[in-house]
Order: C-alpha cells, then structure tokens, then sequence
C-alpha cells in the first residue's frame, strides 16, 4: 500500500488504525535516500534494515571499513533504486530509528546484501567489526630466525 493510498483510508478507517497500519504493517516507499549500507530513510523516516550489519562509513574504525562502507551503501542505492521498497516495521532502535524488513520485489534486501558481501547477518548484541587484523608473521617467515642452536646459545 502506498503512502497516499493509506491517506485515503483514513476517510473509512479513521485517523487511529491508519496510524497502527503505517506504524505495523507494510507500505510501499516513495521517496527513499540511502545513509549507509543498513540505514536509508524513508519519505523522512530514520529505518534500520532488520538483519544485517554493514561497515561504517562516519565512524569507520579504519580506511578497510570506510571503503567497505562506501561500497555498501553504493550497493544499496543501486538496489533501492531499481524498484519501489516496501517497509516492513517491527518497532524502533535506542537511537530512535524505525527497525524493519526492506523488500524490494518481494526479496529481503538484508539477505540481498549479505549474499553479495556488502553486509553480515546481524540480529543485535555485540557487532564484529570490520577492520583486518595487523598481518601477522606467516610460518614461512618465522622460519627464516635462526634456532637457538645457531645463536650460541
């Protein structure tokens, strides 16, 4: 149901349950900007796509993450833009964000995302970040020390 549509049930339905179908059911979007890889916002609603963890791009913990993050949001301008979302909310995050399941053509765009590397399935707690670890010594190279038998000592 679009936006619009659901303003013109208002007249049968009444100001009140309109309210709970915008707040509760699914809607199509019509005016969609992407934030990053799991934040867009929705004819002026913050939503938080329920499932996945994508980089950060303004917090990023590294270049890695940043430019990870920029793929991912890029990816989702992509995908957002091909067809009209539908919203499916299921309630609002401590930073006030509307949480909820983002289709596009019938598809879960998290599990889209996380299928094409943009995104890792997320369902809250703790996140893993996304910055590699410093490279450490391959066996190869520990190797190339002498042995204790060759230092004198």
């Amino acid at each position: 149901m679009k936006l619009a549509d659901a303003a013109r049930v208002q007249i049968g339905l009444g100001a009140a349950a309109v309210a709970a179908l915008l707040c509760t059911g699914t809607v199509m979007a019509s005016e969609v900007r992407v934030v990053d890889g799991d934040t867009i916002v929705v004819d002026g609603e913050r939503i938080r796509i329920l499932g996945l963890d994508a980089p950060e791009i303004g917090h990023a913990q590294c270049a890695d993450e940043r430019q990870r993050g920029l793929a991912a949001k890029a990816a989702l301008a992509e995908l957002l833009a091909a067809r009209e979302p539908e919203i499916e909310r299921h309630g609002r995050d401590r930073y006030r964000r509307t949480l909820a399941v983002v289709r596009v053509a019938g598809r879960n765009v998290a599990a889209i995302m996380i299928r094409a590397g943009h995104a890792r399935l997320y369902w809250g707690g703790k996140r893993r970040g996304w910055c590699r670890p410093p490279a450490q010594k391959s066996a190869s190279r520990i190797s190339e020390f002498p042995s204790p038998a060759f230092s004198g000592i």
